[in-house]
């Protein structure tokens, strides 16, 4: 069992940085891979960002790459994600997730609670 919780979000004007942070109960964080997905209203969820266990694998929907990046400390049990030049369609409440495996993958058994991110234009 694995309970996540993020946090860092906020409101932030276009163009400006966030860094969100997810902090995972449990020993078995360092084992697993990680995501952060976001949701906006009426818009399906998407994977914005996935790590591998050990942080040398990483991987970013279009929309985000070159402007976001996740990182992890496994010695925290922390799995971050800078955001920087930020769009106000990058508008949407940011979930962390967890995989069972350490590899990255189609599949997230465990989820947090979201953190909401406004970006105002």
């Amino acid at each position: 069992q694995v309970q996540l919780v993020e946090s860092g979000g906020g409101l932030v004007q276009a163009g400006g940085s966030l860094r969100l942070s997810c902090t995972a109960s449990g020993r078995s964080f360092s084992s697993r891979a990680m995501g952060w997905f976001r949701q906006a209203p009426g818009k399906e969820r998407e994977l914005v960002a996935a790590i591998n266990w050990i942080g040398r694998s990483t991987s970013y929907s279009d929309s985000v790459k070159g402007r976001f990046s996740i990182s992890r400390d496994n010695a925290k049990n922390t799995v971050y994600l800078q955001m920087n030049s930020l769009k106000p369609e990058d508008t949407a409440v940011y979930y962390c997730a967890a995989r069972s495996s350490g590899v990255v993958g189609p599949e997230y058994p465990y989820w947090g609670q979201g953190t909401q991110v406004t970006v105002s234009s």
